[in-house]
């Protein structure tokens, strides 16, 4: 989720990752953790997926870097386009650890920027889902400030599924207004782009409530647009930060 913060690291308000694909450009404020949790249903090649939940972790250390950890359960449907999964089978994905570097701040036609990277540790997963070999992904996130209730986010980078050695190149761009004191609505294009496979893009939209700085209500949905995308998706989440390791 795009942020109308100033500088590097969080103050005021909580600004998070999700409901959007685009990932937030800030720091968590040092001293901090936030949990952003949600849960999905996903349509892909006639399979359904569950996801319940997924959560990523955030725990603020410097004014420009925050540790991240990422855990997704997941449940799959079958469904005569997916042989590789017979019947219904839950589990734990590989869990990925990494973290957000703060790299710059807007300044005129200079985007803010941060890195973000993470690692999925196979191990550290249920045996359905583990792949032979790590799975390292990154993704530099931007924004720019276009008014005083709105900002344009992006992000790019890339990803391995942990059985190739074949990058798939990630995008997103995902406009944001602010309605009021309280709600927050998007609309974003996203997609994934593989050598010698047809790009996979789509489209969402949704719209967060904060009941507090610290706590924020989120819905949202999207559907495919190409072959290889997903078909739709609908989610519901929740997120709040907590002063965990400041100073009294």
């Amino acid at each position: 989720m795009i942020s109308f913060s100033a500088t590097a690291q969080q103050t005021g308000r909580m600004e998070t990752d999700r409901p959007d694909q685009t990932d937030a450009v800030y720091i968590t404020k040092k001293g901090y953790v936030q949990g952003e949790i949600g849960f999905n249903k996903e349509q892909f090649l006639g399979a359904t997926v569950f996801v319940h939940p997924t959560a990523l972790w955030k725990a603020g250390l410097h004014k420009k870097f925050e540790l991240r950890l990422i855990t997704e359960l997941n449940t799959i449907k079958p469904s005569l386009l997916s042989p590789s999964f017979p019947q219904t089978e839950s589990g734990l994905l590989p869990v990925q650890i990494g973290g957000k570097i703060a790299i710059c701040e807007e300044k005129n036609i200079l985007p803010a920027t941060s890195l973000i990277f993470h690692a999925g540790i196979p191990s550290l997963g249920s045996k359905l889902f583990r792949t032979p070999r790590w799975t390292p992904n990154f993704r530099f996130t931007m924004q720019h400030t276009l008014g005083e209730q709105t900002s344009l986010g992006y992000n790019l980078g890339a990803e391995w599924n942990g059985f190739s050695n074949q990058a798939t190149w990630i995008y997103t761009i995902a406009p944001g207004m602010e309605i009021g004191k309280r709600w927050y609505a998007y609309a974003e294009a996203f997609g994934s782009i593989i050598r010698g496979e047809k790009p996979a893009h789509a489209v969402d939209g949704g719209v967060a409530y904060y009941v507090s700085d610290d706590l924020k209500l989120d819905i949202s949905a999207g559907t495919g647009l190409s072959e290889g995308a997903i078909d739709n998706y609908m989610a519901l989440g929740i997120s709040f930060r907590i002063a965990a390791f400041t100073k009294r």
